[in-house]
Order: C-alpha cells, then structure tokens, then sequence
C-alpha cells in the first residue's frame, strides 16, 4: 500500500503494542489444556512454550531482515511475490484471508465469548455466538474511519492489558507464597501409568502454541505506514516478541501449577479454573474480565493488520481495486471484507479443530515467508545486514517445517484441510489472472 510522508501513522510504541495484541489472545488461555492432555506432563507443556517463543523470536529476527530489503505493507504475500513468484505471494494472502487473520478473529473471539458468559452469567440470556460477532464487528469498527485514532484506542487496550496482567501476576506470586505446600509437580497419570514422552504429540502442541506467538510478525504488515520502517519495525517485532514470551511462560506456569493437573487436563478454560483455585469464584470472574480484554487486543490488532494485506494485492491486481487503500486512509473495503470472513468462521468453526487447522497452516506459511530471505540473497548477492544472519532463519525454517511434519503424521487432518486451501488459492489466482489480461486485452 503506498502512503505519503504525511501519512505515516505508526511509531515504535504502535508496533509493539501490535505484536502482543496479536500474540496475547486465545490460545495463550486455552491451549495449555489440549497440551496437558497430549503430552501428560506439566513440564513438557512448559519447554513447549519457551521452546515456540525462541522459534518466534527467530522469525522476528527474520522478519527484521526481510523488512530490512522492503519496507512497504503486505506480509507475507508481499515478500513472496517480490522473492519467489507471484503464486506463491498469492497463495499467502490467500491463506491471511481465509485463515491468518479472520480464521484467528474467529478463534479468540469465540474464546472471548466463552469467558464473557462465564463471568457475567446473565450473558447467557443473548443467542450463541452474538458476542464474538458484535465484538468482531466493533474491533472493524474502531479502524475504519481513521488510522491514528484506531491505533491509538489499540495502544490504550494493550497498556491496560499489560498492566491488568502485571497485577495477576503479583497476586499470584502472594499466593503461592503465602501457600505451606506449593502444588505438586508430577506427571498425569492415565489409569496410574505416566505418559511417555512423544515426539509427534510434543510437535503437535508445538503448532498449536506456535499460534500465540504467530503475531510476531504483526509489525511487518504495516510497515509501508512507519516513517522510520527501516529501523522501528524489527525493533518492534523483537521487543514485542521478547515481551510475549515472557508473559506467555509465566502466565502458563501459574495456570499449570495453581490445581492438581487432573482437573485442568484437556479444558479450554484453564486460566479461569487456575484462578478459581488460587483466590475463588470471585478471582475466577477478574481474570475472566482481564482475558476479555486481552483477547480484544488480539481482536484489534488483526483488525488494523490484515486490511493491509489485501489492500496491497489489490493495489498489484491481485484483489478487485475496490480494495485498495487511499493514501492516508485506513483500507476500509479490506476491513469489511475480514469483517465478513471471521464472522462466517464464527458461525460454522469449532474453536479446537480451527486451532489445529490455523496453527498448521500459518507455520507453513511463515515458513515459506522466511525463507525468500535466503532467496533474496542467492539472486541479489546481497547478505543481509544481520549477525543473526543465516542462523536466525534457518532455525525458524527448519524447525518450523519439521514440527508441522511430525504434526501432520500425528493427526493427517491438518494436512487434509491445508491443501484444499492451497488449491482454492491457485485457482482463485488463475481467475484473477485471466480477468486482469481480459481487462488489458479489452479495448479502451
């Protein structure tokens, strides 16, 4: 999307505060259970965390050395059509539309209803699913008119959500310390035997995590919009992520310990079963209200982000024209069209198999995204500028695509609801292709 000098809305604040708003949402609250019950033991769910943030924080090195060579807006479909092919930028876009950003809206809306209705109990009177879409809709809302102002109502939600988490994690601290015992730490047990340690279990959680630390990536995407592009958004993208997997650690590990595992295995719910087992039925409904809120960061910041991606294929005949962005203005047909798309995936989804799908498939994605570093190299001849040059992307790369292998081979039907997405997405380009020469070949 090309912006003028004036126009630039974005500075260093805004780009972190991008990065945890798309990190900290659903599943830094619900993913620990499914683990839990993967993998059996507390701990294992632990690395897997810190493990996916060190992988994240690789690909935000990585991202920084992408933006390094192009510092406009777009993603992943904007490096990769510029490094590889245009199908391949496409395809990547394709997938931000039907599943990066409206597939995780869907997500952590869904999950922000979940909560709601738990602590506000007359809440259930209103039909299924009519929070995640009003929410939805008011988080297309607060951007769609002015991109400063909808920034900064975002600033504001994660200034309060980090200050709302930085209270929980004090008080957790005085529980537990002023506990005689702490809370055992032992593995599950399925009728008295211990779970061994799996590899392709272990895999498969370390997608669904990978989906929390996903927005590492978030800065990128608005980086035609940074007046200072260069510099501010691997900044962004590295504080951002270096602050996400700081919380993300914690905040599970207070989650893990605060109960006997038993009781926390396999629910979506966990952080409100952790907190009704350190303070209450009333601790439980403040840190619903706290996640509330930190899913409605994670909300708006893909509401800010994604537009972005497709008002720029517009811009290259990708999408319609309708979907550009005027310069200086928000790309507000684009935010109407992810609008559309989460609340369709709000009505049909199931919030777990729409966890495995989005991790899977985004892994893959930005997989690919990272790689046209090394592509850009080999064709340029230029290294870039980075001592965590290749190390940084070949980690991310490489361990990114195996641990989707290994998932893939634990549970096909990832693999299964990947391709056809694929598929759609070569031909939903083919189609464009063919209208775009139709329109160059019409006379004037």
């Amino acid at each position: 999307m090309t912006v003028n000098k004036a126009s630039y809305s974005f500075g260093l604040w805004t780009l972190v505060a991008l990065v945890i708003g798309n990190a900290i949402g659903a599943g830094i609250y619900t993913t620990s259970g499914y683990s839990l019950a993967s993998l059996g033991s507390i701990e294992w769910v632990l690395l897997a965390w810190f493990v996916a943030g060190l992988i994240a924080l690789c690909g935000a090195l990585s991202y920084g050395m992408l933006v390094q060579n192009i510092q406009e807006s777009g993603g992943e479909y904007l490096y990769l059509s510029r490094s590889i092919h245009p199908l391949a930028g496409f395809i990547a876009g394709w997938i931000s539309l039907l599943a990066g950003f409206p597939g995780a809206i869907a997500f952590a809306a869904s999950a922000l209803e979940t909560y709601a209705r738990s602590a506000q109990p007359q809440l259930s009177a209103l039909p299924v699913d009519s929070i995640a879409v009003g929410v939805t809709i008011a988080a297309g809302s607060i951007h769609i008119f002015r991109t400063k102002a909808g920034a900064k109502t975002h600033e504001w939600i994660v200034a309060f959500m980090l200050l709302a988490l930085t209270v929980v994690i004090l008080w957790s601290g005085f529980k537990y310390a002023s506990m005689d015992q702490l809370p055992s730490i032992v593995d599950l047990t399925v009728e008295h035997k211990l779970v061994a340690f799996n590899i392709f279990t272990f895999a498969n959680s370390l997608v669904w995590i990978s989906l929390s630390y996903s927005g590492f990536n978030a800065a990128a995407y608005v980086a035609g919009e940074v007046r200072n592009a260069k510099r501010d958004v691997p900044r962004g993208m590295v504080i951002g992520t270096l602050i996400t997997m700081l919380l993300c650690v914690v905040l599970n590990a207070i989650m893990l310990y605060s109960d006997d595992p038993q009781n926390l295995v396999g629910q979506p719910e966990i952080a409100a079963l952790a907190a009704q087992a350190l303070g209450g039925d009333v601790a439980r409904r403040m840190i619903e209200i706290v996640i509330a809120v930190s899913l409605l960061t994670s909300i708006t910041a893909m509401a800010l982000a994604g537009p972005r991606v497709y008002a720029k294929m517009a811009e290259d005949g990708a999408l319609p024209a309708l979907f550009r962005a005027r310069a200086g203005e928000p790309p507000r047909t684009s935010i109407v069209l992810q609008v559309g798309v989460s609340l369709a995936l709000i009505l049909v989804a199931d919030l777990r198999e729409l966890l495995s799908y989005l991790g899977f498939t985004l892994s893959l994605c930005l997989a690919l995204a990272v790689s046209s570093v090394f592509v850009i190299h080999w064709r340029t001849g230029e290294r870039p500028i980075s001592k965590w040059y290749p190390i940084a992307p070949f980690i991310f790369v490489s361990c990114t695509v195996l641990f989707a292998a290994l998932s893939a081979v634990n549970d096909a039907r990832q693999f299964y609801a990947f391709i056809p997405t694929v598929a759609a997405g070569v031909i939903a380009y083919l189609i464009s292709k063919y209208l775009t020469r139709g329109k160059q070949l019409s006379p004037a």
